[in-house]
This record gives structure tokens, C-alpha cells and sequence, in this order.
């Protein structure tokens, strides 16, 4: 577990003290995601003339939103995630089942050749015999 970090940080103009587990450049980083709402809000007529306590609301109220938006974007992306496993766990079950089938095919195949290439062999020497037993009938006969 990293160790507690202290670090000195301006929100709104007023220095703040703050102390995490996370790095100094982070919390810098969300001092400055805070000043940069302050600031959206503050070139804002409506907003500047609300009192305080309403404007620190209203700021919180929308870093909030920003909050369950990012979440339900990460839940959509996590969904997709694993919808995209599932894809792939399935076409990786597929490209199995295709290869098991093609050597499968390959086989009889290979099968099927030596058998043609037995029957031409067998075509092939039953032709020399009919061939030799019509020279033997030639012979035979007177001229």
C-alpha cells in the first residue's frame, strides 16, 4: 500500500491541506478538476448571483453527476467487456470445432485417395492382365 501523502492545494483561492494514499500529481490533478467546475460555473450570471451556500450546492450537485455518469459509462464499458469475451470465447469454440472437422475431412480424405489409388492400381494391373490374355487368345487362334 503506498504511504500517506500530504500535499498543499488551492481550491477557490484558499490553500487546503490534502492527505491520501493516492499521489501528490493526483491530488493536485482533483484540486484542479474542482477549480475548473468553480470557474465553468462562475461565468454563469444566474449562478454568480445565488448566495454561497446555494452556489457550493450546486457545484456539488454536479460533480455528482459527473460522478454517476463516469460510473454508469464504466458499467456500460464493463458490459461490453464481457460481451466481447463472450464473443471470443465463442468464436474460439467455433475456429476448435472447424479444425476438429477439417481434420476430420482431411482424414477421409487421405482415406479416400488411397482407396482411388488402390482401384487405379488394381484398374491398372486387371488392364495388363486383359491385355495379356488377348495376346494369349492371338496366339491361340490359327491364322
Amino acid at each position: 500500500m503506498a504511504s500517506k501523502v500530504d500535499t498543499e492545494v488551492v481550491i477557490g483561492g484558499k490553500a487546503f491541506t490534502l492527505s491520501g494514499n493516492e499521489s501528490e500529481e493526483y491530488l493536485q490533478k482533483v484540486a484542479s478538476y474542482i477549480n475548473g467546475k468553480m470557474e465553468e460555473y462562475s461565468k454563469m450570471g444566474t449562478f454568480t448571483r445565488q448566495p454561497m451556500d446555494t452556489q457550493n450546492v450546486l457545484i456539488q450537485l454536479n460533480i455528482a453527476d459527473d460522478y454517476f455518469k463516469a460510473k454508469k459509462q464504466v458499467e456500460l464499458l464493463k458490459e461490453e467487456v464481457e460481451k466481447k469475451e463472450k464473443e471470443i470465447y465463442d468464436l474460439k469454440h467455433e475456429l476448435i470445432a472447424m479444425q476438429i472437422k477439417m481434420e476430420s475431412r482431411e482424414k477421409a480424405m487421405k482415406g479416400i485417395q488411397t482407396e482411388i489409388h488402390s482401384a487405379q492400381k488394381k484398374l491398372t494391373q486387371l488392364e495388363e492382365e486383359t491385355e495379356k490374355n488377348k495376346s494369349k487368345e492371338k496366339e491361340k487362334l490359327p491364322e
